[in-house]
């Protein structure tokens, strides 16, 4: 999950208060997947929206693992994305 990428991202920071984006960058993330990306979300983007804003979300879990020097579990969420994307469009889901 892209949360969990930012969430060590944040508590890998080299700040006075560690905890504080640790808890802040996957909050941004679970709040926005709340608004626009969950089947039950109060803005449900669909179509091409759809596919930016999955594109974004997930695309800043793998940043913020790439930045906390974590290059192998970012490449990995890069590749499990895009093959369960693949699949979703090849079985219209």
């Amino acid at each position: 999950m892209p949360w969990r990428g930012a969430a060590y991202w944040g508590f890998t920071r080299d700040v006075g208060a560690p905890w504080l984006p640790g808890l802040a960058a996957p909050a941004v993330l679970v709040v926005l997947w709340a608004l626009f990306g969950s089947p039950r979300a109060k803005y449900k983007a669909r179509g091409a929206g759809r596919a930016g804003f999955e594109l974004l979300w997930f695309g800043a879990g793998a940043l913020a693992l790439f930045a906390a020097g974590a290059h192998v579990w970012a490449f990995a969420l890069v590749a499990v994305c895009a093959l369960s994307k693949a699949l979703a469009v090849a079985w219209s889901q």
